[in-house]
This record gives structure tokens, sequence and C-alpha cells, in this order.
């Protein structure tokens, strides 16, 4: 049994939480403790009802002044603005995963690590390649997270939907340069109405009034994750007022000039090898059909065009919270066990 600690408890948090009871790990992955400065009667209200993903999968959800109880497991809960003012040390962890989306410098995360933590998983990418030990994306690269590691982020929910997409392009075609335009659901850095939310100018608008334009780092998290494409790659966000479910379009010069039913067949078998990180569809989608797919991305090959000169247009949808709250939890899986064949080996010796 892996006991895990989740700090901040807001969408994608209580989605990593949910994940754990939904694929039934709640006794392999146990959920032992949470860090989030909200109310316990808010946190408990949350868990139990969710706009976007619906009733919490438990019997049972209840709270005292310390703790949430879900089916008799009982997770304790702390308030605390900072992690120095956990008392990580006493919970007997072997994972806190990092959900606040507050610390992405190195010294920020090693203040998990001098409390008490013995290794973060960091549900955001890090400012800089230097600010975590490793950057892991299921399928991509998660043969080389290491037990050693201590900080560990796992991108962010755009790279972990298109690094794939890019991968097998790359292999298959070859591709001199890419412009990728995320269309991402609201966030909560966004306010309902004008306010003044953000320094961004553009975030002090209406979400649910305007189509908003963002800026990413997505270009940057692909060239680090694949180098091949180093100043190949540009990016741009767009927020559009939908509660959940993201896309992003995709236009692509590749070396190999090819026809769409080539680039659609390359990915119904990537699907076939993959069934977790990629998924295909031709059929007439809106985003709401992908709400609650664990999936990390899905080909929407009915969407796939190209031209006799080597550029491909295509488009993948994602759900930017459930499918991405699924890879933190694929990836802790993945870091456990490099952790248990590490302890093995070293037994043997």
């Amino acid at each position: 049994m892996t006991r895990i600690a989740i700090n901040g408890y807001g969408r994608i948090g209580r989605c990593v939480l949910r994940a754990i009871y939904e694929r039934k790990l709640q006794h392999v992955l146990q959920v032992v403790a949470i860090n989030e400065p909200a109310d316990m009667e808010s946190m408990a209200y949350l868990t139990r009802f969710d706009s976007t993903h619906g009733p919490f999968p438990a019997t049972s959800i209840s709270h005292d002044e310390q703790s949430l109880v879900i089916d008799g497991q009982t997770i304790a809960v702390t308030h605390a603005q900072n992690p120095e003012d956990v008392d990580w040390k006493s919970l007997h962890l072997d994972l806190v995963i990092e959900c606040s989306g507050v610390y992405g410098k190195r010294e920020q995360l090693q203040r998990f690590i001098d409390s008490g933590c013995p290794r973060v998983l960091v549900s955001h990418p890090a400012d800089g390649a230097a600010d975590v030990d490793y950057t892991a994306v299921l399928d991509i690269n998660d043969d080389g997270l290491a037990a050693e590691h201590r900080i560990v982020s796992n991108a962010s929910c755009t790279t972990n939907a298109i690094i794939p997409v890019l991968a097998e392009l790359d292999k298959a075609f070859g591709i001199e340069h890419c412009f990728l335009t995320t269309l991402h659901s609201v966030m909560n850095d966004q306010p309902m109405i004008d306010g003044y939310h953000h320094k961004d100018l553009r975030r002090t608008r209406s979400a649910m009034q305007s189509i908003v334009p963002v800026a990413t780092g997505l270009a940057q998290g692909v060239e680090r994750l694949l180098p091949q494409l180093q100043g190949k790659v540009q990016a741009k966000a767009i927020r559009v007022p939908i509660l959940n479910v993201s896309a992003i379009d995709l236009m692509v010069n590749l070396r190999t000039s090819t026809q769409p039913e080539a680039i659609n067949q390359l990915f119904k078998d990537a699907a076939t090898k993959s069934c977790t990180t990629i998924a295909f569809t031709n059929q007439p989608h809106a985003s709401v059909d992908f709400n609650h797919d664990p999936h990390s991305v899905i080909v929407d090959g009915s969407q796939t065009r190209t031209n006799d000169e080597g550029f491909a247009n295509l488009f993948v949808w994602f759900d930017n919270e459930w499918g991405f709250a699924n890879r933190l939890v694929d990836i802790a899986q993945v870091w456990v066990r490099r952790l248990a064949e590490a302890n093995a080996l070293a037994c043997t010796k």
C-alpha cells in the first residue's frame, strides 16, 4: 500500500481523489491526508457533488473537524497555507501530489521536501527544466522516471494531450514545423463577471461571455519533452466559455507529404496499442461528448486535412480535468513501481 497526500484540493486535487476511487485503487494508492485552506464543510460538499463530473462514486461521505471519511476510510485534513506548516513526516507518506498550482520553482517545491515529504509529484509544468528532477509524460518518457527522483512534474493537461500526437507524427512523417492553437475551457483564474482577477487584462473579463486569448507555455513544454522539435513549435491559447473539455487545432508541416487516410490510420493503430493515452474517433462529435473521458487525447479523424505540400491539419479533444487527473494517478503508480524495483534490487545485494 502506498500512502499519498494531496496538497491543494481544487479541480485537479478533487479529480485525483475521485480517479483513485473510480478506478478502485483506494487500497493501493491510499490517500491519507489532504491539505487545503478551505473549510471542512465546503470540502466535503464539493467532494460529494460536482457540476462537471457528477456525484462522487462512494456510498458514504462524511466529515468531522479534522478529517474526511469516504466509505469508512479516514483522510486527515489540514488547512495550512504553507508546506512547512504541515507535519508531513508524521503521516509516513510515500508521495505528495501537489495540486495547488502555486509552486513552480525548485526552491518553492523544495519546501515540501524540507518539511518531511519524501517525494512530490507536481500537477503542472515547472518554471524551468532545472526546477524539477524530471518531467514525465505517460507512454512518452515515463521509463526514465527513477526511484531517486524527489520532485517530478507531470507537465500540463495540454502537454499530455499533444505530445503523444506529435511524437507519432514525427516518427511516421517527420515534422518541419508546427503551430498549436489550444481551445481551452474556462479556468478559475477568470471571473464570472468583469473583475480585478488577473494582471492579464483579458482575464479580467467575464469568462462566460467572451472568447479570451491567453498566454501559454505549451511550445516550451513540447520542446522540453521532444527536443528534436526545438525551434519548430509555436503555440497560442484561447479560453472558450464552456465548463470542461478542451481541444487543440494542430497545423503541422511534415517532411513527407501524405493523405488524411494515412494520418488517421496512424492514430487508429496508436489507439489500439495504447488504450490509456491515445484514442481515435471519426464520429461527428461535440466537446460535451468527451466530458469525463480518461484518455490524454482523442484524435478526431473527421477533421484531418492535408495538401500536396506536406501541410496537415489535425483536431484533437481532451478532458483537461479528468484525463490529466488520471495521468497523475498513472505516473504515481509508475513511480511507486520504480521504488519497489529499487528496494527489491537493494535487498538482493
